[in-house]
């Protein structure tokens, strides 16, 4: 399973919130490249990063934060938050991007997201399925869909798509523990040899990543605990190593 650590970004901020809440931003440091580069000395060579200001304006803001640590590092980023274009995902792939995450397009403008999918591969996008009680959130988590998340996922993977990163909102920035049960639905309802899961909130402890891994999970965003101090780099280190 993957080890993916989240960087989201607030005005060029390493920055984390609450359940979505803007309201809730606790700045963890100015600057975004030493977080990434601390990350890499640790053996981590994947990247979740999220313009939270992107999410916000319906479109790509802190791209020049994605090219100063793609550049700088050897870090593979996934890139969400406010990709809702062609231009979007041109500037996120042009900055250094390996993949892009799709949420909200993947849900207003379903041909546009399908179209990126047939145009990139499957190995380059994402598609962000954001959960608040069973139903998918958009534009940031601002707002709820009617759309139920099982069969949104399923409907995504009958058009050949893989990667998968589901966040429960519910969970997220908490410190309560991942999703378990949910992630357990998905993978039981979904085809094994397909299905690439990213689990995304909750994290709080290291069995977490044991039980996801457990699950099925493809890879596990970390933000938050390690932002906290709960799960060390020393501790995802070992976790990496102990896979090889």
């Amino acid at each position: 399973m993957r080890i993916i650590p989240a960087i989201d970004l607030i005005e060029g901020k390493c920055v984390r919130l609450s359940q979505g809440d803007y309201n809730s931003k606790k700045v963890y440091n100015e600057d975004p490249l030493e977080v990434a580069r601390m990350f890499e000395d640790h053996g981590i060579e994947h990247l979740h990063l999220v313009d939270l200001d992107g999410a916000k304006a319906k479109k790509v803001i802190n791209y020049k934060v994605l090219e100063g640590i793609a550049s700088t590092t050897s870090l593979k980023i996934d890139f969400g938050g406010g990709i809702r274009s062609d231009e979007d995902l041109h500037i996120a792939f042009n900055s250094g991007a390996k993949q892009i995450t799709g949420g909200s397009i993947a849900v207003h403008e379903r041909d546009t997201f399908l179209n990126w999918v047939a145009t990139y591969g499957v190995e380059k996008i994402i598609l962000g399925a954001d959960a608040r009680e069973g139903k998918i959130a958009v534009s940031g988590w601002t707002s709820t869909s009617e759309l139920d998340l099982i069969p949104f996922i399923k409907n995504y993977l009958e058009e050949s798509l893989q990667y998968v990163i589901c966040t429960d909102i519910s969970k997220d920035g908490l410190l309560q523990g991942p999703s378990f049960e949910l992630y357990t639905e998905i993978i039981k309802a979904c085809p094994k040899e397909q299905l690439r899961l990213i689990a995304s909130g909750g994290v709080t402890q290291m069995d977490d990543l044991y039980r996801l891994k457990e699950i099925g999970c493809e890879g596990a965003i970390i933000g938050k605990a390690f932002y906290e101090g709960k799960i060390s780099l020393k501790d995802l280190e070992r976790f990496i190593s102990e896979q090889h």
